[in-house]
């Protein structure tokens, strides 16, 4: 039968066919292979996060120039995004989120020059750096030292 296993998973119950230490090398290999997969998995849903959310940026910021009352127009522009993208997509379309993601994108202007390394929440944070050398620092120490978001945001607090 196709779903019963041939060994159990600490007793290593293994059929005759198959020695223990074959066993383990295959297992070994399909466990490496299934979290491969997985971390690719998700690098390709992160950089896929932001690309999305540098367009979303883009096409705010080419919307509010196309219009002449920017102040006005844009707050309300953010305030209906906000509404109406949480309406039909969920959680993650704060006011303060649109808003992060029109900075994103100002302040990334070239796609290119994202990290698939970070997070939106790593982004997010970079944000709240004013001084560009400073972010760039950041940025990279977040990528060369592999820092959590938690980690990040206490090395700009300190």
């Amino acid at each position: 039968m196709c779903d019963q296993p041939i060994a159990e998973s600490n007793n290593f119950i293994v059929s005759d066919k198959i020695e223990k230490r074959e066993y383990e090398k295959t297992y070994q290999q399909i466990k490496n292979l299934l979290e491969d997969a997985r971390k690719s998995v998700v690098q390709t849903v992160n950089l896929t996060l932001l690309h999305t959310y540098h367009e979303i940026g883009r096409t705010i910021v080419e919307d509010e120039q196309g219009h002449v009352e920017r102040a006005e127009y844009g707050k309300s522009l953010m305030n209906a995004l906000s509404k109406d993208l949480t309406r039909d997509f969920g959680r993650g379309f704060s006011r303060s989120n649109i808003f992060n993601m029109r900075r994103f994108y100002l302040t990334y202007p070239i796609i290119q020059t994202l990290s698939g390394k970070l997070t939106w929440s790593h982004y997010c944070e970079l944000l709240s750096v004013s001084d560009t050398e400073a972010r760039s620092f950041y940025e990279k120490e977040s990528i060369n030292a592999d820092w959590s978001v938690r980690e990040l945001k206490r090395q700009i607090n300190t």
